[in-house]
């Protein structure tokens, strides 16, 4: 049999164990009805420790139920005797499934305990009122009733097994911070007790106790994993296993980040931290007789307990800076402020003096070294009394002017970054606040102590949920998530979408980078998928959706709270384009081969760059001109590095390029242009190519990237659609093109005599802006190009006499949705993406 420890009062010191020995608590969930019970035996029975402690909660939700019926009772309110019943029934039906036809000792067993709840209840219905001794006495009665449903079980499978009623072992006394152990007389009621219960297994109830003067009392809420930590340590244990629902520890809250991942290991103090800020930890006073003694502690899962778990020890295990997050809610921000505070010892002293004398309890706190100003975050339920205390306790200051106000901000949430590994490692604290700057997410407030395991920051609760997300990411503890809409599925809008769904997989595995489809509209109509789109999209699209509506669209993105959003927009439509500066306002990045809004009207254009700026989202357009080649990015390199941009030319249009690269004279130009169109190389009305205008807003974009204010009205655009069939119908305008057949021949016999081609291209330099067809040299780098290349030339002060050139295949969908996914990874790397 395993010696009973009888530790010294007041020594942390640890004290030798028998390593065989293991103390197992099992919480609520684990043991909801019959089949939980047997599910935690046939556990407990698989293991072969020398000696087995058990420590149960009630029932999942029997705890509950008995402060109600309590409650109840004392109000004389009729109910309380169904609900009594009720009880009763659960825990007679869970005894005869378990136990079947050995049932009949534990249900008398359990008749006669609920009897004496009767005739408790039925005494606060005559007196009228719950004392705070009769509440314990009835809320502890779950474990109780818990632990002898369990032992009994053990007990009828042949098992030698006890059932120890921590009532008759367990003294304590209630202090200002909170349970404390009488170690030294719980030690010797126990060594009595097994002296007449010297069973291997043991199945205590946890949660109750008695105080010192012999009267029942309770261990507070999480008291059962705190009965467990102490009869771990009188019990002389080498581990304390605390299992429940979970698999142990996770780097933040589940439900918040789906994408948290399980913890192997933490030290006492990373969880002590985790734990005060409401993450899903052993609670602190668990860990305490845990910490002086050096026992581990398991956190597993009763439902997966093959599982490891997660090991909570003395070690300091630095896997990276950050092990968890966590984010406590309900919270409030109280702030006193006042030159009269400067230099003037004391003022804290008075500020925590009043909080307390309020009952208040400070969850966080900042001061500046100024000293102008002292923040506190307190709960919100007690923010109010909290700010009254103040402006009590400093009436006089603030009547004379040396305080200038007490101010409270409600609905606040702190976020709380734990983890050893940042202690002495620089840039812990710049990477989470870039993380929530990215996500655009507001700090009031920040304490880091010097220990550095530990940075808090309390944010607006409405951000909450993107801040601790963004956070996650930001530690590259979970992918970096964007919630993701394209508008537009045509031709280069289906071959993105088709490219993002088969690259997913393979981002999120190499890069962590979450590009969550979530949202896809064309004109008439839109799909909105709260978790995602995946799989077939069209017919998605075209099954149950609904009308599009851009504001709905948006709302939608922003619903899920996730770090980032994104809007890739590949319509064409100006309507669209109005809307990106409000979109960049709000923080949603905005990508594009839209040219509406980089060649659309002066202002537009400005107040879309002056969003982008103010706000940090990002506006990326790099397939407006010259689809996947890397134009704009070239241009903008050399005015960031400070070249002075002399000139541009180019040839814009893969539609006109290979027109004018085919046309020899031998095919008409007409016969080559309804070959383009049927070959897919022109719009559906080839007038939008021959018209010049797509040229020409293309040299617009490049024109103000540059740094000029050009717009489209200002460059000289020379047509090649007749002017009588301009506003003809498509049909028309094909039968009748031959008409224009003759004219062509004409120039490019002119060109040939003087050894030249006809080219149509774009110019900006200090004479202007013009687009039109030309005739250049059969040297000139325009003149040899592959079919649909497009092609353009810097001039520039570093590249004056040797121009800088970037050619390549300039239209298709793919061509052009490989662009845009581009532009979409750069803004992933931006926000902190390891590409």
């Amino acid at each position: 049999m395993s010696s009973v420890a009888v530790p010294v009062a007041d020594s942390p010191a640890p004290v030798l164990r028998a390593a065989s020995t293991v103390v197992h608590k099992f919480g609520g969930t684990s043991v909801a009805d019959a089949e939980r019970y047997r599910h935690v035996a046939q556990l407990l029975l698989a293991r072969d420790d020398a000696v087995q402690v058990t420590v149960v909660s009630a029932m999942k939700g029997v705890t509950d139920a008995l402060i109600g019926l309590a409650g109840l009772a004392a109000d004389d309110a009729p109910q309380w005797r169904d609900d009594w019943h009720a009880l009763r029934a659960r825990h007679r039906g869970a005894a005869v499934a378990l136990l079947g036809e050995h049932a009949g000792p534990t249900v008398e067993w359990l008749d006669a305990r609920f009897a004496q709840l009767a005739d408790v209840l039925g005494a606060l219905a005559v007196i009228g009122e719950l004392p705070a001794e009769v509440l314990d006495r009835v809320q502890g009665l779950g474990e109780v009733y818990s632990a002898h449903l369990l032992g009994h079980y053990l007990q009828g499978l042949g098992e030698d097994c006890a059932v120890l009623d921590a009532r008759d072992v367990l003294v304590v006394d209630r202090g200002e911070l909170g349970v404390d152990v009488d170690w030294v007389q719980s030690a010797q009621r126990l060594a009595t007790w097994r002296q007449a219960h010297p069973q291997r297994r043991v199945v205590a109830t946890g949660f109750v106790a008695r105080d010192r003067r012999d009267r029942i009392t309770t261990l507070g809420r999480n008291g059962s994993d705190y009965s467990g930590a102490i009869f771990a340590a009188l019990f002389n244990a080498g581990e304390l296993h605390i299992w429940t629902d979970v698999d142990g520890v996770l780097s933040a809250d589940p439900r918040v980040v789906p994408e948290a991942v399980q913890l192997e290991a933490l030290s006492y103090d990373e969880a002590c931290e985790l734990a005060y800020f409401g993450a899903k930890v052993v609670h602190p006073q668990t860990m305490s007789p845990a910490i002086e003694r050096g026992l581990p502690i398991i956190i597993r899962n009763t439902f997966n307990p093959d599982h490891p778990g997660t090991r909570i020890t003395a070690d300091r295990t630095v896997a990276g800076p950050i092990k968890g997050l966590t984010l406590s809610p309900d919270l409030a921000v109280l702030n006193l402020e006042g030159t009269g505070l400067i230099g003037v010892p004391g003022t804290a002293e008075r500020v925590f003096a009043a909080l307390r004398n309020a009952h208040v309890s400070v969850v966080m706190i900042s001061q500046g070294s100024s000293e102008h100003s002292i923040c506190c975050v307190v709960r919100q339920a007690e923010a109010l009394r909290a700010r009254d205390a103040l402006l009590q306790a400093f009436a006089h200051e603030l009547g004379l002017g040396q305080v200038q106000r007490v101010q409270l901000t409600d609905n606040v949430s702190v976020l709380a970054a734990v983890g050893d590994g940042m202690a002495g490692q620089p840039g812990v604290a710049a990477r989470l606040f870039e993380s929530l700057g990215r996500a655009q997410v507001n700090i009031l407030a920040i304490a880091q102590g010097s220990s550095e395991r530990n940075i808090s920051v309390a944010v607006d609760s409405r951000h909450a949920t993107k801040a601790l997300r963004a956070a996650h990411a930001g530690f590259w503890l979970s992918p970096q998530t964007f919630s993701v809409g394209v508008i537009g599925p045509g031709n280069v809008g289906a071959a993105l979408l088709d490219q993002l769904q088969a690259a997913q997989a393979h981002l999120l595995g190499r890069a962590k980078v979450d590009l969550r489809l979530r949202a896809v509209a064309s004109r008439s109509r839109m799909l909105l998928d709260q978790r995602g789109v995946h799989g077939d999209w069209r017919a998605a699209l075209a099954g149950p959706s609904q009308p599009t509506d851009l504001e709905a669209f948006t709302a939608h993105l922003l619903s899920a709270h996730l770090p980032h959003a994104l809007i890739i927009d590949c319509s064409g439509s100006a309507d669209v384009a109005d809307r990106y500066a409000g979109w960049l306002a709000a923080g949603i990045h905005v990508v594009t081969p839209n040219k509406q809004a980089g060649a659309g009207p002066l202002p537009r254009y400005t107040a879309i760059r002056e969003a982008a700026a103010a706000s940090g989202a990002r506006f990326r357009y790099e397939a407006t001109v010259g689809a996947g080649l890397p134009v704009i990015t070239t241009l903008r390199d050399l005015v960031d590095t400070g070249d002075e941009v002399l000139a541009i030319d180019g040839i814009f249009s893969g539609t006109l390029a290979w027109l004018f690269n085919m046309y020899d004279g031998q095919v008409p130009f007409s016969q080559l242009v309804a070959q383009a169109r049927g070959m897919g190389y022109t719009e559906p009305d080839p007038r939008d190519d021959l018209s010049g205008v797509d040229v020409a807003r293309k040299l617009v974009i490049l024109a103000r990237e540059a740094g000029r204010e050009l717009s489209l009205e200002h460059v000289q655009v020379e047509s090649l659609v007749p002017e009588v069939l301009r506003q003809a119908s498509v049909e028309d305008f094909m039968g009748g093109l031959d008409a224009v057949d003759a004219v062509f021949a004409e120039r490019l016999a002119q060109a040939r005599a003087r050894g030249a081609v006809l080219r149509y291209v774009a110019r900006l330099s200090d004479a202007g802006a013009q687009v039109g067809l030309v005739e250049l040299p059969a040297t000139h780098a325009f003149a040899n190009l592959r079919l649909t290349d497009n092609v353009v030339q810097f001039t520039t002060r570093r590249y004056c006499e040797n121009p800088l050139v970037v050619q390549g295949p300039g239209a298709g969908p793919e061509v052009t949705a490989a662009g845009v996914f581009a532009d979409v990874l750069r803004v992933a790397v931006g926000e902190g993406a390891r590409l």
